[in-house]
């Protein structure tokens, strides 16, 4: 069977089937279906854009007849958090709502699905739905996570996962829960938390002290996200996933070990996340991105794999944002 593997939508329903109707699916009996393939969706399915029930309608129906499967994002993970009380500080939730530090932010960053969902049924059912989506798929012939595929560190978090790859409400506060020392997230132990991050927010290290970029939302970060899976990418001007001139002035000092961790292997390995602009272009020979931005006026792109183990970037399918 093919599979297509599907971007991050961030509620962009009009692109989704767009790019679902170019790609030869068709809406029947309440479902998008394809009469030989498969879709596999990457993650992120919410916020941002307008049509987030929409969205989760089309993914959930096209999972719940066979027709996709799916991964959790980074986007599922903070609803999830977001809802979740923290039980050990009353009046809060996993993902902070009220701190001065954190809540303003989080709130702007899931506002988009909140104003379709909050104080409806809709909101518990979609998250519990969400809670059943694997970290992660290592199918019959590609891999599929949303950020980083780290071996490692699945292999370390599968036994405390239920038997689908999945989180559960209890694991979501380990989860959830940051190092007390930041410098704890700088190195390669595991930690439920530091191997969630890794799978659906990729790998992030500090920057050379003095050094801040300004990120797509507009917020300050003095951390980076990392090309790991670049086998030739060790330094941070090489690494950092900044634009050009950005990297330009970061200094030629080696990143820390553990964020270098390479694609060498024989099957390909399809991740969203990384906010890529311009024409879809391969990380590798093995390793694709299919997130292009249609959240902030990109494209949605898709991967269209009918096996293989070298990847090929005329097989990429995309629609721009509507």
């Amino acid at each position: 069977m093919g599979y297509d593997i599907i971007g991050d939508i961030h509620g962009h329903a009009d692109a989704l089937k767009a790019l679902l109707t170019d790609m030869g699916y068709r809406e029947t009996a309440g479902t998008w279906r394809h009469p030989s393939r498969r879709a596999v969706f990457v993650g992120d399915f919410i916020d941002r854009g307008p049509s987030q029930l929409e969205t989760v309608q089309i993914v959930r129906r096209m999972v719940d007849v066979g027709g996709a499967l799916a991964v959790m994002g980074n986007h599922e993970f903070n609803a999830i958090a977001w809802f979740l009380p923290d039980p050990d500080c009353p009046g809060e939730y996993l993902r902070p709502r009220h701190s001065p530090k954190y809540g303003e932010k989080n709130y702007k960053q899931h506002e988009a699905f909140l104003k379709e969902v909050e104080g409806t049924s809709h909101h518990k059912e979609i998250i519990e739905w969400f809670l059943t989506l694997p970290l992660w798929l290592d199918l019959d012939g590609i891999r599929v996570v949303h950020a980083c595929w780290h071996s490692r560190f699945m292999a370390e978090l599968s036994p405390l996962l239920d038997g689908g790859r999945r989180l559960t409400p209890e694991l979501m506060i380990a989860a959830s829960r940051e190092p007390a020392d930041p410098a704890d997230k700088d190195t390669g132990d595991f930690s439920v938390f530091k191997a969630v991050e890794a799978l659906t927010k990729g790998i992030e290290v500090p920057l050379p002290a003095g050094k801040t970029f300004m990120d797509k939302d507009g917020y300050e970060r003095s951390r980076v996200r990392v090309r790991w899976w670049d086998d030739d990418a060790v330094t941070y001007r090489q690494s950092a996933l900044l634009s050009e001139q950005e990297r330009k002035e970061l200094p030629a000092d080696p990143v820390p070990g553990h964020a270098r961790l390479g694609s060498r292997g024989a099957t390909p390995l399809f991740i969203g996340h990384y906010w890529l602009n311009g024409s879809p272009s391969l990380l590798s020979e093995t390793v694709a991105c299919v997130d292009y931005s249609v959240a902030k006026g990109g494209k949605l792109v898709a991967y269209r794999w009918d096996g293989g183990t070298k990847l090929d970037a005329s097989r990429f399918r995309w629609v721009p944002t509507p």
